[in-house]
């Protein structure tokens, strides 16, 4: 069964994580700790992009229908949640973003001295929070960008917490795979994004194979796209069991209107605490594959 991104579709995707957050809540309520809630990419909360030509001028290149029409974001879902976080982050570059974001604190008044609006870089923001003592603290990070903003060693710095749980909208169709060209001809401005991406240049020889059939016009075998969709998901799901203690095996896609994958939504979970992993992603997986 073909899932939409956009729409109806968008609404459920926001509608998984923020089981996810009520399950993590709920779980840790009777925990001696501080719970934190970040949105790393904010936006305003509900965007149409249309009536935004700063989304259109982010999505660089990589626009989709389903995308221009309809980008949302979960801070006012993560602000529903109940039992509630103890802080709120919600990060943003934009300014006229910000502006809309601080609207929040009115309306959910009763958080208000916990929302915090913070501007700036979400990578730079994101590799500054993780440092520190984290073993009186626990967080949920959702990471829902327009398109290959997220770094690697943004992720890694997640990971070294080892008190973190993570939810990514990994760029699957709407960015990486159009950056695989079927002739391995990438420039060198894509590779270098990819290998900010995935962590790693081992991506290339991953995605492309040489070529058996050499051109009538030339005796090298040459290269060819050797990726796809599932191939990319697996490569990225396993840098992601690279450096976390626990990932959910099965991320679910995100599909446009004309069925074709756009995201992939995943999930890491931050506590070797077998035990905790253990309900983490028993929890998780089941989030990502209702039906």
């Amino acid at each position: 069964m073909a899932h939409r991104f956009g729409g109806q579709w968008t609404q459920e995707k926001l509608s998984r994580v923020k089981a996810g957050l009520q399950t993590y809540v709920t779980a840790l309520k009777n925990q001696n700790f501080r719970l934190l809630y970040v949105d790393a990419f904010a936006g305003t909360g509900y965007v149409n992009a249309k009536e935004s030509p700063s989304i259109q001028a982010t999505l660089s290149g990589f626009e989709d229908e389903d995308v221009r029409d309809f980008i949302s974001g979960s801070a006012a879902n993560a602000l529903e949640v109940d039992p509630a976080f103890d802080e709120y982050y919600f990060v943003e570059k934009n300014d006229k973003h910000l502006a809309e974001l601080e609207l929040l604190k009115l309306q959910f008044p009763q958080f208000a001295n916990r929302i915090n609006i913070e501007s700036g870089d979400a990578n730079d923001f994101l590799q500054g929070f993780c440092r520190g003592d984290w073993r009186f603290k626990r967080a949920v990070i959702f990471l829902d960008p327009y398109g290959m903003q997220v770094k690697w060693k943004t992720l890694e710095a997640i990971a070294r917490t080892r008190a973190i749980d993570l939810w990514l909208l990994f760029p699957l169709g709407v960015a990486v795979n159009r950056l695989l060209r079927k002739d391995a001809n990438i420039s060198a401005g894509a590779s270098s994004v990819l290998d900010e991406l995935f962590g790693s240049s081992e991506w290339f020889d991953e995605f492309f194979r040489p070529n058996e059939t050499p051109s009538l016009f030339d005796d090298s075998p040459g290269l060819t796209k050797v990726a796809n969709f599932d191939s990319i998901s697996d490569y990225f799901n396993k840098r992601l069991e690279s450096i976390f203690a626990g990932v959910a095996d099965r991320p679910l896609k995100l599909y446009n209107s004309k069925n074709n994958p756009l995201y992939l939504l995943c999930f890491a979970v931050g506590n070797p605490n077998p035990k905790a992993k253990g309900l983490a992603l028993k929890f998780a997986n089941h989030i990502l594959q209702m039906r």
